[in-house]
């Protein structure tokens, strides 16, 4: 009883075949087939302006220069 026989997928063909006909079937394959295309094609839209964009530069922030008397503790200065 867990698996269905041939039979079973064979009557479950001709009723789904019934009930939507053979040309309402190759439409929806169609339609099915189309947005595949569609979304393949905005795919590589996507990925040829992610190359065409420049890469923005890193910025970087480098900390003040130190002079000697900064670098040096309060007890050593004079």
């Amino acid at each position: 009883m867990g698996s269905l026989s041939i039979w079973h997928w064979i009557i479950v063909i001709g009723v789904v075949l019934l009930l939507f006909g053979r040309g309402k079937i190759s439409e929806l394959m169609g339609d099915v087939a189309q947005g595949i295309k569609a979304f393949k094609k905005g795919m590589s839209e996507d990925e040829k302006t992610a190359e065409a964009k420049p890469a923005e530069p890193v910025k970087t922030i480098e900390p003040a220069a130190t002079t000697k008397t900064e670098s040096r503790p309060e007890s050593v200065r004079s």
